[in-house]
């Protein structure tokens, strides 16, 4: 695990700037993934502190991509998902597959500044 990187999985590149800068005033990196097998491969090639996914990415299989991460490193990377509020049944697989942490966009947004610093496993 590499404490200070993570790995963003998003094809919006507005929320996507807006991660990566957070991640950035924090003194982290997050490495961006457009596809769940190009994350898989950045997380081989080096582990990160933390996963980010973007549950309403298109190609998305929660559950194989959870399984890939644990398998990774011990300690495995936290896996945070967020998506849309209304898409009860796919907060429900992400928090079903052992995603660390499944919110709702907002509730992400809101946690985004504060969180972000733990999330890529620095200490307080």
């Amino acid at each position: 695990m590499t404490i200070g990187e993570g790995i963003l999985l998003s094809d919006d590149l507005i929320f996507t700037s807006r991660i990566t800068g957070t991640a950035s005033h924090f003194g982290g990196r997050m490495r961006v993934a457009r596809t769940p097998a190009a994350l898989i491969t950045l997380a081989e090639q080096q582990p990160p502190a933390c996963v980010i996914l973007d549950l309403g990415h298109d190609s998305l299989d929660i559950s194989t991509v959870v399984i890939a991460l644990r398998a990774l490193s011990d300690p495995s990377p936290q896996v945070i998902a967020y998506g849309s509020h209304v898409a009860v049944d796919v907060l429900r697989a992400a928090r079903e597959a052992g995603c660390d942490r499944v919110m709702p966009r907002s509730q992400f947004v809101e946690q985004l500044p504060t969180a972000m610093r733990d999330w890529l496993g620095f200490q307080a």
